[in-house]
């Protein structure tokens, strides 16, 4: 399957330098380029890529409200009917701009890639968010999402509060989920097969209505079930 890709960045050189590089994987197709957020989300309707690759400090609308628009199926030709969302956001960071990630998890961002990551850890992770997984690891995106939600404005209740509709034993997954194991290690952890693994993983999305992964640390951090190191 060929994954459908719309990089949106002010800077030309990086546009230009992703799609050269993309060029040369014939699972990636860049449709389109985009220079601002309010262009990246006119392309998004217009284009229905499977990943946009986005950058957070644009001119105008930059790229925190075009990822909230986007996921929010908002990116249309049409502005006031919203389209499902079949459009992943890839966010493209510094790691001096960490204070800027914080929001573009809120926005519904699957994932982040730092700008000076190996080539091929960037293509691999367009390929992991276009799958619909998302990137809580290595372990940079770790530290951004442990500092997210031990921020005051956001800190989670120290006390685990009780997580409607699910199993303990999803509760469990979703604890460990939240400490950033992957299905293999939650596998281990349980002493249960990695399809099982997964399976609760796939259910937990379902049931509390998360994107993926990410959104799903969030929600045992915010949950109390998984609490940050003192």
């Amino acid at each position: 399957m060929t994954i459908r890709i719309l990089l949106a960045d002010d800077q030309p050189l990086v546009r230009s330098g992703l799609r050269v590089i993309m060029a040369d994987h014939p699972d990636l197709d860049v449709v389109g380029e985009a220079a601002t957020g309010t262009e990246a989300v006119r392309l998004v309707g217009e284009l229905r890529p499977d990943v946009v690759v986005m950058d957070i400090r644009m001119p105008g609308m930059d790229g925190i409200e075009a990822t909230r628009l986007i996921t929010a199926g908002r990116a249309t030709t049409f502005p006031t009917t919203p389209s499902p969302v079949t459009t992943r956001v890839l966010v493209l960071t510094t790691f001096d701009e960490d204070e800027h990630v914080y929001g573009a998890l809120r926005a519904g961002a699957s994932g982040f890639v730092v700008k000076d990551m190996a080539l091929d850890d960037i293509l691999a992770a367009v390929r992991v968010v276009a799958a619909g997984d998302a990137l809580i690891a290595p372990g940079v995106t770790r530290r951004l999402i442990a500092d997210f939600v031990g921020r005051p404005e956001v800190a989670p209740e120290r006390s685990p509060r009780p997580v409607e509709g699910i199993t303990e034993r999803e509760r469990e997954v979703l604890t460990l989920v939240g400490r950033g194991r992957s299905n293999t290690e939650i596998a281990e952890d349980l002493f249960i097969t990695v399809a099982t693994a997964k399976s609760h993983v796939s259910r937990l999305l379902t049931k509390l209505g998360a994107r993926d992964r990410v959104q799903l640390v969030i929600t045992a951090y915010e949950m109390g079930l998984v609490t940050l190191p003192r």
